[in-house]
Parts: C-alpha cells; structure tokens; sequence
C-alpha cells in the first residue's frame, strides 16, 4: 500500500519512471521543482514557438475569461474565433478560404481525412474511398490519424483496428531513400513514378487524396522533400482529381520560416492540419484550414461537416491562439526563425560535421535534426538494442538540455535522431549553448 500511496496517480508516458515536476517557466527555460532551470531545445515536441509565460499571451487569456470561457458551437459562433479565422483565412492563402478549429494535431488530421471523404459525397463520388500515405510519416495518434501515419512503433499495437483504407509509399528521405546513381531530379521523378503506380493499383477513381507532412517531424527528424516533389505531387492529384492534405502540425506556422511550409514548395493544399504552433501550448488548439473548393461543395451540397467535437472554437483557446499570432507578426518572429535557424544548421554543422558517427544534418528554419550512424560511409544505424536515442535524452537532460530524440529513423526499426526546435524568440547566445549541450550530451551517451 506505501508503494501506492507514493506513486504518481497520473499515468505517464511511462509507467516505471515519474518525470520530475516542471514548476515554472521564461523564455527558452522550464523550471523544475527545486529550482533548476532546463533549455527547452524542442520546445516540447515543437510547440511553445514563443516560449514560455509571455506576457501578452498570459494576458490576452486573463481578458477572454473575464467576458466568455464557453459556448457550444451548436448554438453559437464567439468573438475569438472568428478573428483568428480571419487572422489565418481572411486574405485567401493558396485559396484556403475557412478554419475548422479543434483541440490538437491528431483531431485536425482526424477531421481533414473526414472532410475529404465528405467532399467526394458531396460531389457525387461515392467510390473515392481510398487515402494514400507515406512510410515514415507521422500524423496523429488517433485511430484514423494512426493509420494514415507510417510510424512502425506507434502502428504496431494498434494493428488490428487500423482499416486498410491508407497505402503507404515511400517517403521523400533522400539521406535514406536516394539512391547513388540518383541526382535529386532522378530521385524526385522516381518518388513521382512510384506514386502514380499507387494511384493506378488502387484504381485512380477510387483514391479520394494523398496525405503527407511537408517536412516530416519526429518520426525521421526535420525531412524536407527534394526540390519539385510537392509539384509532381500536386499534378498527379489534379489529374486523377483527388484531393492533397498536408500535415503541418509540427512544421507550419512558422516552424519552417514562413507561416505555412508549403510556401516554399510552390503548391498548396486543398486540406491542412496545423496545431502546436498555432497556440504555442499556451491552451489545445488545432485546425483544420479549407479550400474554398472543398468549402464550396459541402455548403452547395448538404450544407454541414458531419462531424464534431465538444471543445470546437473553444473561446478562451482562440483568444491565446490570436494573441500568439499577432505577436508573431507584430515582432516580426519569422525573420529571427530564418536568421537562428540558418545559425542553428552552422553550429550543428560546426560540431557535428566532422563527428564519425553524425550521418546528417537537415531542416529548415527553427526545425533541425541529426541523424546518428554506426557507420558514415555506409550509413548503417546503430543496433537499436542500444537506446542510444533514449541515452542522447537522458544526457541531454542532466545537462539542463530538453530536446527530442526519436527511434526507428531508418525504417520504423533501426535508426536513431535527435529533433531540435526552440523558440522563436531563441538567441544567438542559446543557440550555441543548446549545440554546446547537445554535443556532450550526445559524446557522453556513445562513449
């Protein structure tokens, strides 16, 4: 019974281990119970893009629960969430034209996948039952958001409930996809060829779209695709009349260095999920934003997204989520996201460059990862027995360094990386103390 009574009655990530107690928080730093102060690196899993207790964002939810905290979407719209749709969608972006806001990531991937198949209901195409992924991705934890994923560690409980609806193909990883005798347009027309294959084997009229993470997060760690992917990929969708819905719930708003990542890709989406960085943790919030091709078929159709949750719009979630973008803009952030994550890749490459057992250095903006090898030339990862990405985080840790280390890099099994994403208010001075921490912490862990 004393065991029980000292236990945590909170079930954690893990059962066998009691994190410690984060007690407080200021800029890049989290304070722990006793007073010892750790370097958010990842800001979480790349979520507190402002870092922590900002002020306007403390206040900006003080004011919302003085005048509403709650109100069913059933029976009413609120302020807050209708100016942070406007804030997102009000001038159009790619022709996304509405916002459909929820509680997180997975339920923005969930809702996306639902609406592309209302859509083709709406349009009288019944038989667009099919939804083609890539492996390596992840997309969410809930079961049709699992399933879209290609995240081997995550799936593999869950097997038996995940429908077959998703086909996965291979992921846009040129570290571990590209071949030798490849340059990265061979590399980019052969991901092209393999998914048209997947097109025409599922029957092109059945698929109703391909779902992808621009730059894929935590499952491989900061993977962006080989110039004119997104192109080939947008094309293939258009001519065969399925929709595209990127996931960029850990690499949008902002991460990248432009509010959306597709910016830099030439193409936009008919469907996107964002999240983390659109609340900056300071309250759940996620969405789903809408092309006015799909929002058109479903008002000129049945007139509502058959679908829902209770905390949709929630008032005080979009009040945050407003506040957090406004001072994004209004202190031009994304300009210290370019400038921090170009010096984040020099200090990386600085260190690591030359490190026998780093293989790559990739990401864009404020998302950077490494990737750790047995062996650099012939890029075999470490046995993954090891743990040595569980090593990196425990070591990292005792240094007062939170990042995010990942498993399964290669190929859902083997492979080992580690995900950096601070604030965007980080400095140049943290940065070089998180690559100086990093690197120990990563020495220390392989010795």
């Amino acid at each position: 019974m004393s065991a029980v009574a000292n236990r945590s009655r909170v079930l954690h990530r893990s059962s066998r281990v009691t994190p410690p107690l984060a007690v407080g928080g200021h800029g890049v730093w989290l304070v722990e119970q006793g007073g010892r102060e750790v370097l958010d690196a990842s800001g979480g899993a790349a979520v507190s893009c402002l870092g922590h207790q900002h002020p306007r964002i403390i206040e900006a939810i003080k004011r919302q629960a003085d005048t509403l905290c709650y109100a069913h979407t059933g029976f009413f719209s609120n302020a807050p969430a209708e100016a942070l749709a406007e804030e997102l969608v009000g001038h159009e972006p790619g022709g996304l034209s509405l916002a459909y806001f929820v509680s997180g990531g997975s339920e923005a991937v969930e809702a996306s996948l639902k609406l592309a198949r209302q859509y083709f209901l709406e349009v009288g195409q019944p038989n667009r039952t099919k939804f083609i992924a890539r492996r390596q991705s992840y997309h969410g934890n809930t079961l049709g958001a699992l399933a879209a994923g290609g995240n081997a560690a995550r799936r593999a409980p869950y097997a038996p409930l995940l429908t077959d609806a998703f086909s996965h193909v291979s992921p846009a990883f040129a570290y571990r996809e590209q071949r030798a005798d490849e340059d990265e347009a061979g590399f980019t027309a052969r991901l092209a060829a393999e998914l048209e294959a997947e097109f025409q084997r599922l029957g092109p009229d059945t698929v109703a779209a391909f779902v992808a993470e621009t730059v894929v997060g935590a499952t491989a760690g900061c993977v962006p695709a080989p110039d004119g992917y997104f192109r080939a990929v947008r094309e293939i969708c258009d001519r065969h009349g399925a929709l595209l819905i990127l996931d960029e719930v850990m690499s949008g708003m902002g991460r990248s260095g432009t509010r959306h990542a597709w910016e830099q890709e030439g193409i936009s989406p008919d469907l996107q999920a964002i999240a983390k960085g659109l609340g900056g943790g300071y309250q759940a919030i996620g969405a789903v934003l809408v092309s006015g091709r799909v929002a058109d078929a479903v008002e000129q159709g049945s007139g509502a997204f058959q679908h829902g949750h209770t905390y949709l719009a929630h008032p005080i979630a979009a009040a945050a989520a407003l506040e957090v973008q406004n001072v994004i803009r209004e202190d031009r952030l994304l300009d210290n996201v370019k400038a921090m994550g170009a010096l984040l890749q020099q200090r990386l490459e600085e260190r690591f460059g030359d490190h026998p057992h780093i293989g790559d250095i990739r990401g864009r903006g404020l998302f950077r990862a490494i990737e750790l090898v047995a062996d650099r030339a012939s890029r075999a990862p470490f046995d993954p027995a090891r743990g040595l990405h569980q090593r990196i985080k425990k070591e990292s840790f005792a240094r007062g360094l939170a990042c995010y280390p990942g498993g399964g890099t290669a190929d859902g099994r083997a492979g080992d990386h580690v995900l950096l994403a601070p604030p965007y208010i980080v400095s140049a001075a943290e940065i070089a103390l998180i690559v100086e921490r990093l690197g120990d912490a990563v020495d220390a862990a392989l010795a």
